[in-house]
């Protein structure tokens, strides 16, 4: 301890003004002057065991903190006592908790990060190892010319799912960061509707599907026009796959003072109960999906929703149909 600067300097000053006081006394008289040396000596002592107590407990802290860095965030500093002192370590264990739930959720993130990439990676391996196989078939010099259209058509194919799953994925990893600017424009749900269905009627046609509509003009929500469009879009196609031919498609939107409401019910197959919680997790695909289904189009829809101050929920009985019920609530001021 006496190594240290600061100690070096308390003696230096504390000796200098003893030192003093003592000549000064001698002056006065030889008992003042003892007095005077016995009581600088205490003083002497009583600062150093002080100080050397103040350099334990920085001590203390040191090694906290290096254990902290080491990634032991367990440890509790605090003493809840007056002082200076009690004060930086209770601020330490509250700089210590951040820390903790930051590194908590950095791991979450990598965890998260890992399995997209792992889904991802699942989801083009089936498409390119199709287009491998149909390539090394399209070198065949006696392939029949009806065989190259089919294997060029299922080629090209495979690539209009691939970019769309690609394209998917980085408007979802936006959105994920919150770095899409959602415009808040008053939009006319009626004319949001028709853009919607404009992509599924010729599904529905030649599934012979029914579609009833029903709302009021007026009706109207503050969003993002293109992107809510996109989001009910991913839910009616939801709807028209997975509604039988002949089914019917029943879409009613209304308005109040908390919220605009819009809800696009189905009477086909339905949602199995044990698959309703993950429907809108990303690639979770249920016992009815698809064989072409990637499981991405309702966690996109869910991701807008939310994004714009809405919620999604999700009712359905197997084989009685499923109704989606979307609510963007307004914001008051």
């Amino acid at each position: 301890m006496l190594r240290n600067r600061e100690i070096q300097m308390l003696l230096l000053i504390m000796g200098s003004i003893s030192v003093t006081a003592i000549i000064v006394s001698v002056f006065i008289s030889f008992v003042t002057a003892a007095f005077v040396c016995i009581l600088s000596i205490v003083l002497i002592v009583s600062s150093l065991l002080f100080t050397r107590w103040r350099y334990r407990e920085l001590e203390k802290l040191s090694i906290y903190l290096r254990e902290i860095s080491n990634g032991n965030d367990t440890l509790d500093v605090r003493d809840n006592q007056e002082g200076e002192l009690s004060i930086l370590k209770n601020d330490i264990y509250k700089v210590t908790l951040m820390l903790s739930e930051h590194r908590s959720l950095l791991q979450q993130d990598k965890i998260q990060l890992t399995d997209a990439i792992s889904d991802i990676s699942h989801q083009l391996k089936t498409p390119l190892t199709s287009m491998t196989v149909m390539a090394d078939l399209l070198s065949a010099p006696d392939l029949p010319p009806a065989k190259r259209t089919e294997f060029t058509h299922h080629i090209r194919i495979q690539l209009e799912r691939i970019d769309w799953l690609v394209s998917s994925l980085l408007k979802l990893s936006k959105m994920d960061a919150k770095t899409i600017p959602f415009k808040k424009d008053v939009i006319p749900m009626k004319k949001l509707i028709q853009k919607a269905l404009e992509p599924v009627m010729i599904p529905m046609d030649i599934k012979g599907q029914n579609l009833s509509i029903t709302g009021d003009d007026e009706v109207t929500f503050i969003g993002d026009f293109n992107w809510t469009v996109e989001a009910v879009l991913n839910i009616l196609k939801n709807g028209v796959e997975h509604t039988q031919e002949g089914g019917t498609i029943s879409i009613t939107f209304s308005e109040n003072a908390l919220f605009t409401e819009i809800i696009i019910a189905d009477n086909g197959q339905g949602i199995p109960k044990e698959d309703l919680p993950y429907i809108f997790k990303r690639f979770y695909k249920g016992k009815n999906a698809s064989e072409g289904s990637i499981g991405i189009g309702l966690a996109m829809a869910h991701s807008i929703i939310a994004s714009q101050n809405g919620v999604i929920d999700v009712t359905s009985d197997s084989g009685q149909g499923t109704q989606f019920r979307i609510k963007f609530y307004k914001q008051v001021i």
